[in-house]
């Protein structure tokens, strides 16, 4: 039931000084008669007429709440809907380098890399989404799954020295590739995310692209951080200590990698920037969802209305009748 014109039952709320009006004026219109004693008459019942003197009042209020519900025009809805979504694949394959820790990105790459993950996540709810980290080697923190409030804590507990340092590019997108294969979405992408050049593992990243292109995966890239010197925190004996690092990736395996699979390569040097690139990669990957809707309202006021004239038809009948008051 909803109504159409809901501002009118404000008026309901006129009814509470009316109702202590109607209770202060019976109060004051008390019959009273002194005598000398009073004893006698508590074997005396009040009349039938007497404790239904307040009928007519009763039934003024429920015909003024009838009429002031019909004015809001009460609707019964009929209605039903239908929604077909179809979901993606999405694996994160995400850098855990000893770069990854630099601050050109607050408050470090990795963790400003995390937050922005996990908006893209939020905003993904009908998709399969799953995470894999790698460094010198590679694992899978989480499998593709819908319950994206485990996959958000899986994504947070991940830092610098889960792995052995290194940049197995490689070895993080075959291991990507090789979880999300097998998923039953039309539409399967890969989102990785580094901020080096491949240094070690088996695998070499071009390679791993081909295999993903087999399987009809297209991999986003993402390059994140500046180029150049950066400070990265290191701890020492005395306590963290910041220790000046190249910056350098190579870019155009990267650009290889997103050009061969069909996807895009990005750059990102600030966290504004890798937002954007997040924002741009989901409206890229948009999922379907066909809706059907019916919707069919009937009027429900003149149910309320006919309440009102008879509540009202019944107050001046008794009124005039059972309790009429004469003069």
């Amino acid at each position: 039931m909803t109504f159409h014109n809901p501002e009118y039952l404000f008026f309901l709320l006129l009814l509470i000084p009316v109702i202590f009006w109607y209770v202060w004026e019976m109060h004051k219109s008390d019959a009273s008669l002194q005598i000398s004693s009073h004893h006698q008459l508590l074997k005396f019942s009040p009349s039938i007429k007497v404790k239904f003197r307040h009928i007519p009042f009763i039934l003024r209020v429920l015909a003024l709440i009838s009429l002031i519900v019909a004015l809001a025009r009460p609707q019964a809805a009929n209605s039903w809907r239908t929604e077909n979504t179809e979901g993606i694949d999405i694996m994160l394959v995400q850098d855990l380098s000893g770069t990854m820790l630099a601050e050109d990105l607050k408050p470090n790459r990795i963790e400003a890399s995390k937050e922005v993950a996990t908006d893209f996540i939020l905003s993904r709810p009908n998709d399969n989404i799953g995470l894999v980290v790698f460094a010198r080697e590679s694992f899978t923190q989480c499998p593709l799954t819908t319950d994206h409030a485990v996959l958000i804590n899986l994504f947070n507990s991940v830092n610098y020295g889960l792995i052995d340092d290194g940049t197995a590019i490689g070895l993080g997108l075959a291991n990507a590739v090789n979880r999300i294969k097998d998923g039953k979405a039309k539409s399967k992408i890969i989102i990785l995310l580094t901020d080096g050049s491949n240094n070690c593992g088996d695998i070499a990243p071009i390679t791993a692209a081909q295999i993903a292109k087999t399987f009809g995966i297209r991999v986003y890239t993402i390059g994140v951080g500046t180029s150049g010197i950066v400070n990265v925190p290191v701890q020492t004996p005395l306590g963290i200590q910041y220790q000046q690092m190249q910056s350098d990736f190579d870019e155009k395996s990267l650009q290889d990698i997103a050009n061969l699979t069909g996807g895009q390569y990005f750059r990102a040097t600030d966290t504004s920037k890798l937002r954007r690139i997040y924002q741009d990669i989901d409206k890229l990957e948009k999922t379907k969802i066909s809706v059907k809707e019916y919707n069919k309202k009937s009027e429900e006021f003149y149910w309320f209305a006919l309440l009102s004239l008879v509540f009202l038809s019944l107050e001046i009948f008794t009124r005039n009748t059972v309790f009429r008051k004469l003069p």
